[in-house]
C-alpha cells in the first residue's frame, strides 16, 4: 500500500539518481528510509553557519569550533609508510599558512587538487608541532562570482555503514535536494485544517519541509521547526484520544463501600489533618474502584508528601468491601519500614497485617502464606517475594506499586495473574521516568499528583559546594550532629574504579573518619554488596 499517497514520495529509493539497489537497500536497513518520503522526513539534526569566513591568522584553536576559510594550495607532500601515511597539503591565504591532513583516500584526494587550486574548506582546526592543521577538511573549488552559501547547512544523521558506502550528512543532503525541486502541493497535503494554520501563522506543510532542509535565514528554520513540532504533536494528541475513546475498559471488583475500617480510622487513628491533595487523590481512587472497571492509577508525589497514607487508606477501601490488599517495595528495608509503619498506625484496629520479604523463611513465612491463602491477612507488604507462584490469595483486589520503576513488566503483570479478575492497580513514584510518561501518555493509566506537602514540614534546601568547602560543610555537620540530628554521606562508587573518577565509598569512609573520630562520634557504612541482616545491624 502506498505511504504517502503521492506518486512522488511513494518511489522506491533506489530510483534517485546516486543510490541505486545497493545503497538503496543499506539506506532501507539503516535509516528505513525505503521511498523519497521516507527520505524527506529525514530531518537535520543541526545546522552549521557557512556564510562565515575566517582568515589564517585569526583561526582560535583553542575554541573548539569548526571555521571556513579560502586558501591557495602551496605544496603537496606524501609523509610517512604504511598505517602512518599521509597526505599533507601546505595552504596559505593572505594572512598565514596552515596544513590540510587526510590520512585516508589518499589517491582520490591527489587526484583532486593540485598546485596553485584555491578551495573553501570547512572543518575543526587543530595545533600539531606549533601548526595549525584541519584534518580531512570539506572542500569546494572556489570560483569568484558563483559559489553560493547559505547561513545554515543541515547536517543529516548517518551511520559507520552507510559512511562505508559513501553516504554520509553532505551525500543524504544532495539526495534531498534533488527531490525538493520536484514537490508539489498535492505530495504534501496538509494534515492541520486551515483555521489552525491561520490563528497561529503557520507555514503549510511544503513550506516547512522547504524550509527545514533548505532555510535562508535563521527565522526559516524557527518557522519549519515549530509548524513540524505543533503537527507532531496535534497527531500525538488525536491519536491519545482516539485510544481513549476505543479503549476497552478491563472489568474489576466494584469497590462500592466506605465502611467501618475506612471511617474508623480516618475519624479516630490518622495522627494528623490530611492535606487537600490527599483527600482529593483518594476521591479520585475511590471513583475508579467503584464503577465496576479495574483501576489503573499512577501516584505521583515528592518524598514525604504523604503518597503512604494515601496507599493505606486505599488499602482499607479493599479490606471494607471483603478483599486484600498488597503493597510491593523494591527493597527489603523499605518494605521493613512500610510494614512497621503500618502495622503502628492499625495496631489498635482489628487487621491482619503480614510481611513477606525474601529472608522471611520457616514458620513465619508458611504462617504469612496460609493467611494469604485462606484469607484471614487482610494486608500483606512485601517484596519481589510477592511475585513467586507459591504466593497465593484468598481474593487480591487491590495492588500497590511502590516506585514502579523498579519492577520489570513480567513482575507486575504476575501479580495481575492471580486473580481471574485482576485487581485494582495503583502504583506510586516519587521519580516519573520515560516509561512512566509514556504508559500515562497513551492512556494506560490516570495519574493522581500531590503536589503540597502536609503543614508542619521543613522547607528542604539544596546547596551546591565544590571541595574547597570540604572542611567548611564538615563543620557545618558537626554543629548539626551537636543538636541531636544526623547525617548521610551518598557516595557513586562503592570502590575505586579504574573507569571512572569519582570519589568512591571506601576511601571517603576513611576521611570521614578523619573528621570525625570514633571514640566520639558513630559512624556506619552501608552499600548494596551487605547482605539485608549485615544493613540493619549497621543501621541500627
Amino acid at each position: 500500500m502506498p505511504k504517502y499517497n503521492s506518486i512522488l514520495l511513494d518511489t522506491p529509493i533506489e530510483y534517485l539518481k546516486g543510490v541505486g539497489p545497493q545503497k538503496g537497500d543499506v539506506l532501507r536497513k539503516e535509516l528505513d528510509i525505503h521511498c523519497y518520503g521516507d527520505l524527506l522526513f529525514h530531518f537535520p539534526f543541526r545546522y552549521v553557519d557557512k556564510s562565515k569566513f575566517t582568515k589564517i591568522a585569526h583561526i582560535d584553536v583553542l575554541s573548539n569550533e569548526s571555521i571556513q576559510t579560502v586558501v591557495r594550495i602551496t605544496q603537496i607532500d606524501i609523509i610517512g609508510e604504511g598505517f602512518k601515511k599521509r597526505l599533507v597539503a601546505t595552504v596559505k591565504d593572505d594572512t598565514a599558512e596552515m596544513d590540510l591532513v587526510w590520512f585516508q583516500s589518499i589517491a582520490y584526494i591527489q587526484k583532486t587538487i593540485g598546485l596553485g587550486d584555491v578551495f573553501v574548506i570547512y572543518g575543526k582546526p587543530n595545533l600539531f608541532n606549533n601548526t595549525i592543521s584541519i584534518t580531512h577538511p570539506e572542500m569546494e573549488r572556489w570560483v569568484p562570482g558563483i559559489n553560493k552559501y547559505n547561513s545554515f547547512e543541515p547536517v543529516y544523521n548517518s551511520t559507520e555503514k552507510l559512511k562505508a558506502k559513501n553516504i554520509n550528512s553532505k551525500t543524504l543532503g544532495l539526495f534531498i535536494k534533488q527531490i525538493l525541486p520536484q514537490l508539489r502541493p498535492q505530495d504534501l497535503v496538509d494534515m492541520l485544517p486551515e483555521y489552525l494554520l491561520s490563528s497561529h501563522k503557520m507555514m503549510t506543510r511544503m513550506e516547512a519541509i522547504m524550509g527545514i532542509h533548505s532555510p535562508s535565514n535563521t527565522a526559516q528554520y524557527e518557522k519549519a521547526k515549530h509548524r513540524l513540532k505543533y503537527e507532531e504533536l496535534f497527531l500525538l494528541q488525536l491519536e491519545i484520544c482516539k485510544n481513549k475513546l476505543n479503549k476497552s475498559k478491563q472489568v474489576g471488583y466494584p469497590f462500592a463501600k466506605v465502611g467501618d475500617l475506612f471511617n474508623d480510622f480516618y475519624k479516630n487513628y490518622i495522627p494528623f489533618e490530611l492535606t487537600e491533595d490527599q483527600k482529593k487523590v483518594i476521591k479520585e481512587i475511590h471513583t475508579d474502584m467503584r464503577t465496576g472497571y479495574q483501576m489503573n492509577r499512577l501516584l505521583q508525589g515528592d518524598v514525604g508528601s504523604g503518597k503512604t497514607m494515601v496507599a493505606l487508606l486505599t488499602m482499607l477501601l479493599a479490606a471494607d468491601n471483603g478483599y486484600q490488599a498488597c503493597l510491593v517495595a523494591p527493597t527489603e528495608i523499605l518494605a521493613q519500614q512500610h510494614y512497621a509503619g503500618i502495622k503502628d498506625l492499625l495496631k489498635d484496629m482489628t487487621l491482619n497485617v503480614h510481611v513477606l520479604t525474601g529472608t522471611i523463611k520457616g514458620k513465619a513465612r508458611k504462617e504469612t502464606l496460609k493467611a494469604l491463602e485462606d484469607g484471614t491477612c487482610n494486608i500483606v507488604i512485601g517484596t519481589h517475594a510477592l511475585f513467586e507462584e507459591k504466593v497465593i490469595f484468598h481474593q487480591l483486589g487491590l495492588a500497590i506499586i511502590d516506585e514502579q520503576h523498579r519492577f520489570g513488566v513480567a513482575q507486575r503483570a504476575s501479580l495481575w495473574k492471580k486473580n481471574t479478575t485482576p485487581p485494582h492497580i495503583l502504583v506510586m513514584t516519587a521519580t516519573p521516568i520515560p516509561r512512566t510518561l509514556a504508559m500515562t501518555t497513551y492512556g494506560d493509566l490516570e495519574v493522581s499528583t500531590i503536589t503540597h506537602l502536609p503543614p508542619g514540614r521543613q522547607q528542604i534546601k539544596t546547596i551546591q559546594n565544590n571541595d574547597m568547602y570540604r572542611v567548611k560543610v564538615m563543620e557545618f555537620v558537626k554543629e548539626e550532629i551537636a543538636k541531636g540530628r544526623q547525617a548521610y554521606i551518598v557516595y557513586p562508587l562503592i570502590e575505586e574504579s579504574s573507569k571512572l573518577d569519582y570519589e568512591n565509598l571506601m576511601a571517603g569512609y576513611e576521611q570521614v573518619k578523619t573528621f570525625f573520630p570514633t571514640h566520639r562520634y558513630k559512624i556506619s557504612m552501608v552499600h548494596g554488596r551487605q547482605t539485608n541482616e549485615e544493613k540493619e545491624i549497621k543501621t541500627l
